[in-house]
């Protein structure tokens, strides 16, 4: 009975708390760290599951081992990454007693270089996805501006058109360029589908099983 009351006032004064506006810029910089980690975990946990069996030689104890890694470095990046910034922009905040678009960039630079400026494949990836979306964003924005014109017609066949002559040309003769990731899923789409043996590696598998 004790510990149940213990327990009842203990959540009532964590609730009250969380209610209290006075701490809820520091609250917030808490629960984005919480946010990023859990995003990390489901972001990261089914590719790394699927590329890591489908593209991965090695005993299940090592792909295992290498999906938990990989999970773990994306939720982690992630929450530290989503913990600076909102902080850095409530202390931007707080010195200049004002919000300023240049508070979102500077803590975004600051996070970006700190987390990941780390030059490994989880970082790439990250940064890559994020290259591609920000350049729609900036053509986007730019053309709300008028900074360029807008287009009678759908630019988005060109757009595909050039984004896939690019990237196979790239694939084809200067695969070094590419991403390791992206390397491996081509290489399953493009050139292992050259080889086979009999109906076993034509249809069934992609490569013949290993014999034992």
């Amino acid at each position: 009975m004790a510990a149940s009351s213990l327990a009842e006032t203990l959540l009532y004064t964590v609730n009250h708390l969380l209610r209290e506006e006075k701490y809820k810029t520091l609250l917030a910089v808490i629960k984005g760290f919480r946010n990023g980690a859990v995003y990390g975990v489901k972001i990261r946990a089914p590719h790394a599951f699927v590329m890591t069996f489908l593209f991965k030689n090695g005993s299940l104890q090592d792909k295992v081992r290498a999906i938990i890694q990989a999970t773990y470095t994306h939720s982690r990046n992630l929450a530290c990454f989503v913990f600076i910034y909102k902080g850095l922009v409530a202390l931007q905040r707080w010195l200049q007693k004002r919000t300023l678009q240049s508070h979102s960039f500077l803590a975004g630079c600051v996070g970006g270089w700190i987390v990941f400026g780390d030059n490994n494949h989880i970082n790439s990836q990250i940064n890559m996805y994020l290259l591609s979306r920000i350049i729609f964003g900036l053509v986007r924005l730019a053309a709300e501006k008028g900074y360029i014109p807008q287009t009678k017609h759908d630019p988005f066949p060109v757009f595909a058109t050039l984004v896939w002559g690019i990237v196979l040309w790239l694939f084809e003769y200067h695969p070094h360029t590419l991403q390791p990731s992206l390397q491996s899923s081509m290489n399953y789409l493009y050139h292992d589908s050259n080889t086979w043996h009999d109906i076993t590696d034509f249809l069934i598998y992609n490569k013949r099983p290993l014999q034992k």
